[in-house]
């Protein structure tokens, strides 16, 4: 008998989903996709510019691979649970985010992501076409100059545009193809530099014991930890994006290893990262001085080397363009719901584009996206806190229908609150987001009011987030429960709740509505 049950539409059909919960037919994606899809978002250039931080920092070989070590994996680690809210609720995590922050204090979520994706995008954009520019003007002469730069940033844009445009199932077929041709590509680089490699590189502080005691070591070691840490903590309100395809029944411990091992993965481009900056310091140390990875990558690579890393630009460059850019859209479409998925994306696409533009060839902002990025995790890494104690004192029950009543354009429900406000996610998430920004210490673009109070220069700024945010939310909790309505049939776990709210979900244009429909 023939089967009569749903198919998932194909690669080569622009999905139609906006925010609202994938169909269970829908939902055929398992956690090996998301891994290819994090995983290939961070498997490219941009990464690798990360990763010559910590050597730019004047750390050796040694200190910089356990800095980057230490950072990935407490970012790895901090971003794992993130991926625990897609499979359940069918949406983006801003908009899961309604359950702690509010129907209407879901869009600090929808706010903090553009905010990452435009930075990132920019980061992988610069980068990729910089390299891919430069390997062509080293192989064949092809002019390196504005107008070449501004053709290969607007071919990243418009195909990156493209892929978005088609959705999530095309996007997936990209990252599939270029997680494993990057990471070859990556891998060949072991023949194109083994020659001089010098894994005994000191650095500027020494690469023994006595360098601990270097004035700026510590500064250095924490500040390269933070960078590495910001790339895997920058896919926190993205993680909902693609693993709402997941099925719901789908145990949560995959997903999360899924996330968690995708960041361990990128060990190989922050890795190429370190090595190849540590040659650039050796042979190029002119290059080195000015801090222009993708000129000083050029410049010690062998000519038959030239080809991959144009390839590694390109395929990264549509990697970490993708996994930002569709995202972005999707959280515009939730946050504006007169314009479907699809608008959305090209609206923001568009905008993206020309901040690309105007910060590259107006305002010369590039130097400094980095420490934007920095600035960025640093007001994500609370919410992303707010989130996970949510789902530890909610028992991870969420009642996927009243987290699409900003979207339906409706008032009420479980996620009211205060007028459509949790203050108390807010509260906790705003007050630790300023102090941590208070405590950001990157010398020479940006120093926080309170970070020369830091002995040796070290940025404590995303631990003090981290630990700030759970501490505070937790303690609002406490002080002032929430309604008992808010959780599901077992109730709270750990924290008290005050009397239920029933709060009635009525229609902004036209008048009462039913009650939401509890979707556990």
């Amino acid at each position: 008998m023939m089967s009569t049950q749903p198919q998932p539409p194909k690669v080569t059909e622009v999905e139609q989903h906006g925010v609202e919960p994938i169909p269970d037919p829908e939902r055929s994606a398992r956690p090996i996709d998301l891994f290819r899809l994090t995983f290939g978002g961070a498997n490219t250039i941009a990464t690798v510019v990360l990763g010559s931080f910590p050597i730019l920092f004047g750390l050796s070989f040694g200190h910089a691979l356990l800095a980057t070590l230490l950072g990935l994996l407490l970012g790895a680690v901090v971003l794992a649970p993130m991926a625990l809210f897609g499979p359940r609720n069918g949406t983006s995590n801003s908009v899961s985010s309604s359950a702690h922050l509010g129907v209407h204090g879901r869009i600090v979520g929808s706010f903090l992501s553009l905010l990452t994706a435009l930075a990132f995008f920019s980061i992988s954009v610069w980068s990729s076409g910089d390299v891919l520019v430069g390997g062509a003007h080293r192989a064949v002469g092809l002019p390196e100059n504005d107008l070449t730069l501004g053709l290969a940033y607007g071919l990243f844009a418009v195909l990156v545009l493209i892929v978005c445009i088609y959705g999530f199932r095309f996007m997936l077929l990209v990252n599939k193809i270029a997680v494993i041709a990057a990471t070859l590509l990556f891998l060949l680089g072991i023949i194109a530099f083994a020659g001089d490699f010098d894994p005994g590189y000191a650095g500027a502080f020494g690469s023994g014991s006595e360098a601990f005691a270097q004035p700026g070591f510590w500064a250095a070691f924490v500040g390269s930890a933070l960078i590495v840490m910001s790339n895997p903590v920058s896919f926190g309100a993205f993680l909902g994006d693609w693993a709402r395809y997941i099925p719901r029944e789908t145990p949560g411990r995959s997903s999360m290893a899924a996330a968690f091992l995708a960041q361990v993965a990128t060990l190989v481009p922050f890795c190429f990262g370190l090595v190849t900056m540590t040659i650039i310091a050796t042979r190029e140390p002119g290059i080195f001085e000015t801090g222009a990875y993708a000129s000083g990558l050029l410049a010690i690579a062998p000519g038959w080397y030239f080809a991959p890393v144009a390839l590694i630009a390109l395929i990264g460059g549509m990697s970490t363009g993708t996994t930002a850019l569709y995202g972005t859209g999707l959280d515009f479409s939730s946050v504006f719901p007169r314009f479907n998925r699809v608008q959305s994306t090209v609206l923001i696409g568009v905008f993206a584009i020309g901040v690309i533009f105007i910060g590259r060839f107006v305002f010369d902002v590039v130097s400094s996206i980095s420490a934007f990025a920095v600035l960025i995790i640093s007001c994500t890494v609370p919410w992303m806190m707010v989130m996970m104690i949510g789902w530890y004192v909610r028992r991870g029950w969420y009642d996927s229908d009243s987290l699409q009543v900003f979207n339906r354009r409706q008032r009420g429900g479980r996620y009211w609150f205060a007028h459509g406000w949790n203050w108390r996610g807010l509260a906790a998430w705003l007050i630790a987001a300023a102090v941590a920004l208070t405590f950001v210490n990157l010398p020479g673009q940006f120093v926080g009011p309170l970070a020369p109070l830091i002995p040796g220069g070290v940025d404590i700024s995303i631990p003090l987030g981290m630990g700030l945010g759970a501490l505070l939310y937790l303690g609002l909790l406490f002080a002032f429960p929430e309604p008992r309505d808010a959780y599901g049939p077992e109730g709270s776990r750990l924290v008290p709740t005050a009397p239920a709210a029933n709060t009635p979900v009525t229609s902004v244009d036209d008048g009462p509505a039913p009650a939401a429909t509890v979707a556990g």
